[in-house]
């Protein structure tokens, strides 16, 4: 996956867009998403901020308990003959670009919850979405798992639920976070680690799956029902 990111990025960066009248003198952005296998969007995420930064990480609980994580620089990704430099933000015109913006749920599921919360569609549909979301516990190194019905009572969506923007520590006009208050944004120290402001909730990916319930009256049931099996 760093190779499919890669080969995308780089091909964006040399059209050179910081050069038009239009971009001069403010942030650039990159926007990728991943569509190269079926659910692919789902579990590639990970593979992004290693080619983006050129790091990875070991890590360890210590005896108290708490999470300890070591970055480990990477030269290169290799996948069988095909090899490219780690760093995408290191790489000549690299700087030109304020930061890379990654959404997973940029798919027709997000399209069908949304439309099913503003009251589109059949009256019969049930959605219910199965995921990961970031766990805020500092010592985790495991996801929250959920499952929700999509307009049950507990149940709300936002068009940013999801969005990640990564920072480019090395860019010429950065990017204000303000601009989208509602992503997670990370930044590369300089030690480094990786530092991330996440919103309480921020899934990392999720399938839905889609009911056609007998009436409208059972839709309703089990749109309010604890489970939907």
């Amino acid at each position: 996956m760093p190779i499919k990111f890669g080969s995308t990025l780089t091909s964006k960066l040399a059209k050179k867009y910081w050069e038009r009248p239009s971009a001069q003198g403010k942030p650039l952005l990159f926007a990728i998403q991943d569509f190269s296998g079926p659910a692919s969007m789902v579990y590639t995420q990970s593979a992004l901020s290693p080619y983006l930064y050129g790091y990875n990480y070991e890590w360890h609980h210590d005896s108290a308990g708490r999470l300890v994580a070591s970055p480990k620089k990477i030269a290169t990704h290799r996948w069988g003959n095909k090899e490219i430099p780690s760093g995408f933000f290191d790489l000549p015109d690299a700087e030109n670009v304020s930061a890379v913006l990654f959404s997973n749920s940029g798919t027709i599921s997000k399209f069908n919850r949304m439309g099913l919360l503003a009251g589109f569609g059949s009256k019969r549909l049930v959605l219910k979405r199965v995921g990961t979301a970031y766990n805020h516990d500092p010592d985790s190194v495991e996801p929250l798992v959920f499952e929700q019905i999509v307009g049950g009572p507990d149940y709300g969506e936002r068009w940013c639920e999801g969005v990640n923007v990564f920072h480019n520590p090395r860019a010429i006009h950065p990017l204000d976070p303000a601009m989208l208050p509602e992503a997670a944004h990370h930044r590369l120290r300089d030690d480094g680690l990786m530092m991330s402001v996440t919103p309480e909730w921020h899934p990392f990916g999720s399938i839905t799956h889609v009911f056609v319930a007998e009436s409208e009256e059972e839709a309703r049931r089990l749109v309010h029902a604890t489970d939907v099996e």
